[in-house]
């Protein structure tokens, strides 16, 4: 009765996974040549020609010539050093606890009653027959812990990126487990967030739909507003239609009230005999209007959906055969997958464990962020652009598993000169389509000036950062924010933030998220002296503590994931191939998306 586990945010699972053959026949023709026979034709063997036989992109040739970073920590930073291991071992601790009580889904009983009662196969399993492997890379798993309405582990849904045929897809299952998978409001903003990845990176959606619809007593957050369930529909239409990001559901369960619009408005859709349903009202609602007794089968079954409304495209008698189905459609669908490169990547000359304690406990206990560097970039090799000036902030070139990538790194205050270079870097990024790489650990804000002089320095670093925030905002290329300490203030917004869009925004389990620092908050007298005013500050510096935690910010999708430090640079290397797909996905005029009825 226990579900499978599925591992943290990065996965790894080598049995359980069928080894699915690759359907599109179009993946073996970037395997058929040999770089001679490329070479015979004539082909140039730099950067991103390609061989007009094999139509293979030639992999690209990384400098050996960067210069190697001096990773050893120094005997001085050993005590720091250590102190950010202790912290990093609680964190992980508790992060790894409330982990697993998310695969857990919505308790034994319910998965029990889930899989043997109603012969339902787990979120987990679905996903494990239809992907190719066993890399995953789910999303935002703590969303919708410790809610003002109560847990709601997972938010009621997965949601993460894998491959279907070599192609990268964003899944979006129903837990039906939590809650009969009624969707509460952080269920949406899940959702939500997978639909905005897929349209950002023009990668194809698939939905596994097991809901009992919204949940009613939640409606004013869940219904009226612009950024509430309804905009599903919407984005589901324009992403279709303009973003080329193909849709795919399958109906493995209730499938009620708005959730009934998702299979309806996707390409293809397939529902499963005797357990999947489409209606917007069912059996009781129908009885109460009417007095009418009627069956979930009779009212919305496979059947009726499959021969007598339309509604769906394939019946499938079995969810092993539905989610085979859906492997077969998607090698229909015409998409490119990225093309293998012959990349061969050296690792980081430094032991990525290490990064536990070099992930900060707190600002003070910040370490040189190339320490960090050594450890993410292949062969520790790191070109670094204006080395010498504005040094708070590391700018420049390295390799992340064989993807060249710009790193832009906190490494103390934000100042004019820092701003001015990070502006800088991040145009010449934009001008070359280099993707970037946001390591994001600010600084304490800045006391206010005290002088004209001092005023006058303020003013400038503003204008420099003001720049700085322009250049990030506007570099029309992929983003990647990795939360390695703090996330305070007006900095956070520079270092892409949240409300700066970057493709993918990570935390790591020691960061803390919010305006201020709550560290930094004047001190209070000891207890039983605190007068009025002195108790409302204690209270308010314990608010912002807990709200500042990462867990707090995971639960509520400021950001799409924890992830652990020494798996940062896989998940930045699948990422950056994850955007990838983009490049080789074709791009056809489609006035309107598919008016399937």
């Amino acid at each position: 009765g226990n579900p499978p586990a599925f591992g943290l945010t990065i996965q790894k699972v080598c049995s359980g996974f069928p080894q699915h053959p690759v359907h599109s026949s179009k993946v073996s023709k970037f395997k058929l040549h040999s770089k001679l026979q490329c070479s015979l034709n004539g082909t140039a063997q730099l950067g991103w020609q390609s061989c007009s036989s094999c139509n293979k992109p030639k992999s690209r040739h990384h400098p050996k010539t960067f210069p190697v970073l001096d990773g050893r920590v120094p005997a001085a930073y050993r005590p720091v050093f250590q102190e950010n291991l202790r912290n990093s071992e609680a964190v992980i601790k508790r992060y790894s606890e409330l982990l697993e009580r998310v695969k857990e889904g919505g308790g034994e009983n319910a998965v029990l009653r889930h899989t043997q009662r109603n012969k339902k196969m787990f979120v987990r399993e679905r996903l494990r027959l239809l992907l190719d492997h066993a890399d995953f890379l789910e999303l935002s798993p703590l969303a919708g812990l410790h809610m003002p309405y109560g847990n709601v582990p997972a938010a009621g849904c997965l949601t993460g990126i894998g491959r279907i045929c070599g192609i990268w897809c964003v899944f979006i299952a129903s837990d039906a487990t939590v809650k009969g998978g009624t969707i509460y409001p952080i269920g949406v903003k899940k959702q939500l967030r997978a639909q905005e990845i897929a349209m950002e990176n023009r990668l194809l959606s698939v939905h596994l739909v097991d809901s009992g619809g919204a949940f009613l007593p939640l409606q004013s957050e869940l219904f009226p507003d612009k950024l509430h369930g309804g905009r599903f529909v919407p984005q589901a239409v324009i992403y279709t239609a303009v973003s080329v990001s193909p849709q795919v559901a399958v109906v493995c369960g209730s499938c009620v009230a708005g959730g009934a619009y998702i299979p309806t408005m996707a390409e293809e859709s397939v529902i499963i005999d005797k357990i999947g349903t489409l209606f917007l009202a069912g059996p009781p609602l129908v009885k109460a209007a009417t007095g009418e007794d009627v069956s979930p089968e009779e009212l919305g079954g496979a059947r009726l959906h499959s021969q007598v409304s339309g509604c769906s495209d394939h019946f499938a008698s079995s969810e092993e055969e539905a989610y085979e189905c859906i492997r077969n459609v998607v090698s229909t669908l015409n998409c490119e997958p990225v093309p293998e490169q012959d990349r061969e990547p050296d690792s980081p000359l430094y032991s990525p464990e290490e990064l536990l304690g070099l992930a900060p406990l707190g600002y003070s206990c910040t370490l040189p962020v190339k320490l960090i560097l050594s450890r993410l970039v292949d062969g520790s090799r790191f070109q670094e652009f204006k080395a010498t000036y504005g040094t708070t902030l590391v700018t420049g070139f390295g390799h992340v598993e064989g993807h060249l990538v710009g790193i832009v790194a906190s490494n103390g205050e934000l100042g004019h000169d820092a701003a001015l270079k990070g502006s800088h870097f991040v145009q010449l990024c934009g001008q070359r389509g280099i993707p970037i790489l946001f390591l994001q650990n600010t600084a304490p804000q800045p006391a206010g000036p005290a002088s004209i002089s001092q005023a006058e320095a303020h003013s400038n670093r503003l204008k420099a950062q003001a720049s700085m925030m322009a250049a990030v905002a506007c570099a029309a290329l992929p983003k990647i924010t990795i939360v390695i300490g703090g996330c305070f203030g007006s900095d956070s917004y520079v270092m892409c933030g949240r409300s700066f869009s970057p493709n993918f925004l990570f935390l790591w389990p020691n960061a803390r998220v919010g305006l201020v620092d709550s560290q930094h908050f004047p001190t209070v007298p000891p207890a039983g002296d605190w007068t009025g005013e002195e108790l409302e500050l204690k209270q308010l510096k314990a608010k912002l503590e807990e709200e500042s935690s990462d867990f707090y910010s995971s639960a509520r999708l400021w950001d799409d994931g924890i992830i652990l430090p020494q798996d940062t640079r896989k998940v930045i290397a699948q990422c950056l191939e994850i955007m990838e797909q983009k490049k080789y996905q074709a791009v056809s005029p489609r006035p309107h998306p598919i008016i399937r009825m």
